[in-house]
């Protein structure tokens, strides 16, 4: 049950940012004609990506820190570090960089250099949450039949 629920979280934590910055924002960029509108909303947007990541990395360092099953334990520890890189890095484009981008845009500034860092970093955060994901799948040594399937 525990290893589910590990599962489920990382597979909303990685979907997430896979929808968000794969398909919708492209999608926002596509539709909304202006730039600017679009990038109003996909700033809203991944705001609330943010959040979401915190509380599935952080709800997910809660659950892995639980060593009741050395198989499991294994999973979580090759896990953790990617957690803890994908939240740090979504706090990092939270804080650091997209007020960047406000103020670039504002004030003339770098707009291409914050946006692609911007960018390359949620990229590694996408990967972060992937990989964690990854690890967390139960393989043949921690997969037990259940009679509740």
């Amino acid at each position: 049950m525990k290893q589910r629920f590990n599962v489920m979280v990382a597979a909303l934590w990685w979907g997430s940012l896979t929808a968000l910055g794969f398909v919708v924002v492209p999608m926002l960029f596509a539709n909304l004609g202006a730039p600017a509108v679009a990038g109003a909303m996909a700033a809203k947007l991944f705001t609330a990506q943010t959040w979401l990541s915190a509380g599935c990395a952080m709800l997910l360092l809660l659950v892995l820190n639980k060593k009741d099953d050395a198989a499991l334990a294994r999973q979580a520890q090759a896990a953790m570090k990617f957690v803890v890189a994908g939240l740090l890095l979504a706090l990092l484009v939270e804080f650091g960089i997209a007020p960047r981008i406000v103020s670039a845009r504002a004030e003339g500034g770098s707009l291409k250099l914050w946006h692609g860092l911007g960018t390359a970093l949620y990229v590694v955060q996408w990967l972060c949450a992937g990989l964690a994901l990854w690890r967390l799948m139960p393989t043949a040594q921690t997969a037990q039949p259940s009679t509740a399937d």
